[in-house]
């Protein structure tokens, strides 16, 4: 495998466990990733978001992902308007209690 290959293949993958991630956070925190998806990427294709929350676990079997990890997560893979939605979420729930 050449090495811009490999490259290319260690981003996708770094990638989709950014996705797990974040599909697991939404989970453990009674939230759909796919409407949060929605209003950060309207009409933007959901396939791989859709795949990874397959592998997510029920939340009281995973483990506690903090909001400012999947937040610095989000904006690591360049993923600012889904992390500008993220972050309103977390403060109206802060708001809220």
């Amino acid at each position: 495998m050449s090495r811009d290959r490999q490259v290319i293949e260690n981003y996708k993958n770094n990638e989709r466990m950014m996705v797990l991630l974040y599909a697991q956070w939404c989970r453990n925190q009674d939230l759909s990733p796919v409407d949060l998806y929605e209003q950060a990427y309207p009409n933007q294709p959901q396939d791989v978001l859709l795949e990874m929350m397959e592998w997510t676990v029920p939340k009281e079997e995973a483990e506690a992902i903090s909001n400012e990890t999947i937040l610095s997560v989000l904006q690591t893979f360049g993923n600012d308007d889904l992390a500008f939605v993220v972050h309103e979420k977390i403060e109206n729930r802060k708001k809220e209690n």
